[in-house]
């Protein structure tokens, strides 16, 4: 962790400074449970007060452990003596776009304080707006497909430009998608991280994560210089899951961390949305199952927006999956198909490919047809928008005669 400035006189003596101290003191006192705190906030008055009280005082109102946590010595945070965290974590929170947020403030995400336990403080970096819009979280396998990708991004930038922020975890795949399908449309989104705010997990997605503090906002309820932990995904997920108003899950294996997210949103009440796949897809199979256990079927943005009660436009639908793909300068004059829709042939191509990817060996095999015929019936495909290429060699139905 980078050692932080020593804080100014004025910022060590005020009393919102000594308040953000005693916040700091308790959220972060070991053993001492969110309820438990909520408990002697609500009896006490605020978190100075909770201080000053006697163990047995402390005890009646949440019980003899809670009393030894508030009262025991502070311990170290990532290896730093309490009291020099405290300093340090005053000096980032003094550092421009940086704020710790606690349960007292006006910014404190309000969609967190319907949970049965809302951390007691936040760190967040960026646009504290953000964090009081209504808000959708998109999550999915961090090893996606291209398409799961695509949809990601594609979902998330309807979404977001319609006035839903999109809340992910910025991990790899899915979320990272999401997020820069998110970036620079009207509600932007929001990375809820499990390591420190200071921190930036995977380190590959540093230049991503200082757009998303640039354009939406970060957030952690872990102290400054927490590494990436297993265990702290899954309570990560939890805030996600609790900043949403409901959660679409893209891509998700059977045994995906998107899926304890998504058992988290039913659990406190959130819609929960699935992308459906090939039944021969892996990572299908964690969106069927969310599906065949009530979660709703998604295929467009705008089925999304109704549920949220948006209003959509009447022509989104119709051209969701033909919107004409970027032609380079070499196809510039290509022959075009003298019809828009495949003929017998390239209808039997189309037939083959199905709904799942499918290389161009496969698709020989499937129909066929020699190397050079087939390539020009996917050239013809491609030309009328019925088929996308993708990385690796392989065609993807995009629309349907």
């Amino acid at each position: 962790m980078t050692t932080a400035a020593p804080p100014t006189e004025a910022s060590a003596s005020t009393p919102a400074a000594e308040e953000l101290r005693a916040w700091l003191r308790l959220a972060h006192a070991r053993g001492l449970r969110p309820l438990a705190l909520r408990l002697l906030l609500a009896a006490f008055g605020g978190p100075c007060e909770v201080l000053t009280k006697s163990f047995a005082s402390l005890a009646q109102v949440a019980g003899p452990g809670a009393a030894e946590a508030v009262l025991g010595p502070p311990a170290e945070i990532e290896g730093t003596p309490f009291g020099r965290y405290i300093e340090g974590a005053l000096a980032w929170a003094a550092e421009p776009g940086n704020r710790i947020l606690t349960l007292a403030d006006s910014d404190y995400p309000q969609a967190l304080l319907n949970m049965p336990d809302p951390p007691a403080l936040l760190y967040a970096k960026g646009r504290l707006e953000r964090l009081q819009a209504r808000a959708v979280a998109i999550v999915g396998s961090r090893h996606a497909t291209p398409q799961g990708l695509e949809d990601a991004r594609r979902f998330a930038h309807a979404l977001s430009g319609a006035g839903l922020a999109v809340i992910s975890g910025l991990a790899l795949g899915i979320d990272a998608a999401a997020h820069r399908g998110a970036l620079g449309s009207a509600a932007g989104t929001v990375a809820v991280i499990g390591t420190g705010a200071d921190l930036v997990y995977p380190a590959a997605h540093r230049g991503l994560a200082h757009e998303i503090a640039r354009d939406g906002a970060i957030l952690s309820e872990w102290p400054l210089g927490t590494p990436a932990r297993s265990a702290n995904f899954p309570q990560r997920n939890r805030l996600i899951a609790g900043l949403s108003g409901g959660v679409l899950i893209v891509e998700a294996a059977m045994r995906s961390g998107s899926l304890i997210t998504a058992r988290l949103a039913n659990e406190m009440g959130r819609d929960v949305f699935a992308l459906p796949g090939s039944i021969h897809a892996p990572l299908a199979q964690g969106c069927h199952r969310l599906i065949k256990q009530g979660a709703k079927l998604v295929e467009t943005p705008e089925e999304i927006l109704e549920e949220f009660g948006f209003p959509t436009p009447a022509t989104a639908a119709a051209s969701r999956s033909t919107a004409p793909q970027p032609v380079s300068a070499s196809w510039a004059s290509a022959r075009l198909p003298s019809e828009s829709q495949p003929g017998e042939q390239t209808a039997r191509v189309l037939a083959a490919l199905g709904h799942a990817p499918a290389t161009l060996e496969i698709l020989a095999a499937r129909t066929q047809f020699d190397g050079a015929a087939l390539q020009g019936m996917l050239l013809q495909l491609e030309m009328s928008g019925h088929v996308a290429p993708l990385p690796g060699g392989r065609y993807m139905a995009v629309g349907r005669p």
